[in-house]
C-alpha cells in the first residue's frame, strides 16, 4: 500500500529524488534491512569514473544552452540538411548516438545535450512532445556503437571477443538510426517554418560556427583515437566551451559563470541522488533474487527457439526498465548464456539482443531511467514523457524484432571481415 501511494506521488509530479529514495528505503525496511544502505550507495558512487565526467559535461551543456550555440547550430543544420525535412532532428539523433557511444551513459547525453538540443528543436518549429520524445529516446542510442562500455562489459562477462561485438553492433545501430531518422523526416514535412539556407550564405554561416564546429571532432578523435579517457574528454570539453563562449563569442559574461556553475551542480546533485537510490534499489532486487526467479519461471515453459527469443525480449525489457545496464549485465548474462546456447543462439547475436533490450528499457514506461532523468532535467511530469516517447519506442521495438529474428544483421560484418 505504501509503495502504491509512493508511485501515485510520482505520477502527480513529486520530485523524483524523493520518490525513488522513498521506494528504496521502503523496500529495504520491508525485509528488515537497515535503510542506511541507501547512504552507503551514495558513498560508493564516489569511486565511479562517471562522477568525473558527469558534472563537467553537464557544465559544458549548460554553458552551450545559455549561449547562442543553439541558434548557430540551427543555421548550420539548415545549411547542411535544409533540403531534407526533419534535418535538425536527424542531426540530433546522430549527435546523441555518437555522444552516448563514448560516454556509455544515457544520463550524460540527456543532461549534456538536452539543454542544447531542446531549445533548437523548439525554435525550428518541432512540437514540444516530439522534441521531448526524441531527446529522451535518443539518449541511449549509441550503446551499440564502439567503444560502448556496455559492449565491452558484455564481452568480459560472456567471454566473447570484444572486437566481434564492436563489429556486430554497427549494422543494428545504423538500422535503428535510419528508422528513427525516417520518422524525423516524416515529422519534419509538416513543419512549414523549416527553411533551406542558400549556398550563397554558406561562408558567413561556417564562419559564425567555426569555433563550435571542432568540438565534436575534438571529443570523438580524443576518445576513439585513444588520446583521452571520458573524464579527460569532459575536462577538455568544459574548458573549450568556457573559452569559446566567454572569450570568443562573448555570449556569456564572466560574472555569470558562478551562477551557471551553481545551476549545473544542482542538476548534478539531483542526478547523483537518483543514481544512488537506483543503485540501492538494484541491490535490493538482486538480494531478493527477483530477476532470477522471474526468468526461472519463464524458462520452464519454453520449447521453441523463436518463443524463447520472444519471451527473452519481454524479460529483458522488464530488466532494462528496473535495473541499470551494468548491474543487468553482471547479473543476467551468466544466467541466460547457457540457456541461449541450448537454443543455438550465437553468443554475439545474444549480446546485441541483450544490449538492444536494455537500451530500449531505459525509455520504457513506467520506470525507465531515461524517463525519470528527462523529467527531472526538463521539469516535466513523468506522464508527459510517457506520451512523448511512445512513437519512438514503437520504432525501437520494431528494430528489436528485426535484430532478434534476423541474426545476420549482427553477424554479417563478422563473417565478412572475419
Amino acid at each position: 500500500m505504501i509503495k502504491l501511494v509512493t508511485i501515485i506521488f510520482a505520477l502527480i509530479g513529486t520530485p523524483l529524488f524523493i520518490v525513488i529514495s522513498a521506494l528504496a528505503l521502503i523496500s529495504f525496511h520491508t525485509v528488515d534491512i537497515d535503510p542506511s544502505v541507501v547512504i552507503i550507495e551514495m558513498t560508493r558512487l564516489g569511486d565511479t569514473p562517471l562522477l568525473i565526467s558527469l558534472p563537467l559535461f553537464i557544465f559544458a551543456g549548460t554553458m552551450l544552452s545559455e549561449s547562442g550555440a543553439p541558434g548557430r547550430i540551427l543555421k548550420l543544420s539548415r545549411l547542411l540538411l535544409g533540403w531534407l525535412p526533419g534535418g535538425l532532428a536527424v542531426i540530433s539523433l546522430l549527435v546523441c548516438a555518437v555522444f552516448t557511444a563514448f560516454t556509455g551513459a544515457s544520463g550524460v547525453t540527456i543532461f549534456a545535450l538536452g539543454g542544447l538540443l531542446l531549445p533548437a528543436l523548439l525554435k525550428d518549429g518541432y512540437t514540444d512532445t516530439f522534441s521531448l520524445g526524441l531527446i529522451t529516446s535518443s539518449g541511449s542510442l549509441g550503446l551499440l556503437f564502439p567503444p560502448s562500455l556496455p559492449l565491452i562489459l558484455y564481452g568480459v562477462v560472456a567471454e566473447t571477443r570484444i572486437d566481434h561485438l564492436f563489429l556486430a553492433g554497427i549494422i543494428p545501430g545504423i538500422l535503428m538510426l535510419l528508422l528513427l531518422s525516417a520518422y524525423a523526416v516524416r515529422s519534419g514535412i509538416a513543419i512549414a517554418g523549416s527553411k533551406k539556407i542558400p549556398l550563397s550564405e554558406a561562408g558567413p554561416v561556417l564562419k559564425e560556427t567555426m569555433w563550435e564546429l571542432p568540438l565534436p571532432f575534438i571529443i570523438i578523435i580524443g576518445i576513439y583515437g585513444g588520446f583521452l579517457v571520458a573524464g579527460e574528454a569532459a575536462a577538455v570539453t568544459a574548458l573549450y566551451v568556457l573559452v569559446v563562449e566567454v572569450f570568443v563569442y562573448r555570449d556569456i559574461k564572466l560574472s555569470a559563470i558562478p551562477k551557471i556553475m551553481g545551476r549545473s551542480m544542482m542538476l548534478f546533485g539531483g542526478i547523483l541522488v537518483i543514481l544512488a537510490a537506483s543503485m540501492a534499489s538494484t541491490n535490493f532486487l538482486i538480494d531478493q533474487e527477483v530477476p532470477n526467479r522471474l526468468f526461472a519461471f519463464i524458462s520452464g515453459y519454453i520449447h521453441s527457439k523463436y518463443t524463447f527469443l520472444l519471451l527473452l525480449n519481454l524479460f529483458l525489457l522488464i530488466v532494462g526498465s528496473i535495473l541499470d545496464i551494468f548491474s543487468a549485465l553482471v547479473l543476467v548474462v551468466p544466467l541466460i548464456l547457457p540457456i541461449a546456447a541450448g537454443y543455438d543462439v550465437h553468443p554475439v547475436h545474444l549480446g546485441i539482443i541483450f544490449l538492444t533490450n536494455l537500451q530500449i528499457g531505459y525509455c520504457t514506461p513506467p520506470v525507465g531511467l531515461n524517463l525519470f532523468l528527462a523529467s527531472y532535467r526538463f521539469k516535466r511530469p513523468i506522464i508527459e514523457l510517457y506520451r512523448a516517447t511512445l512513437p519512438f519506442l514503437g520504432l525501437l521495438l520494431l528494430t528489436l524484432g528485426l535484430i532478434t529474428y534476423f541474426p545476420w544483421l549482427s553477424l554479417a560484418l563478422i563473417d565478412w571481415i572475419g
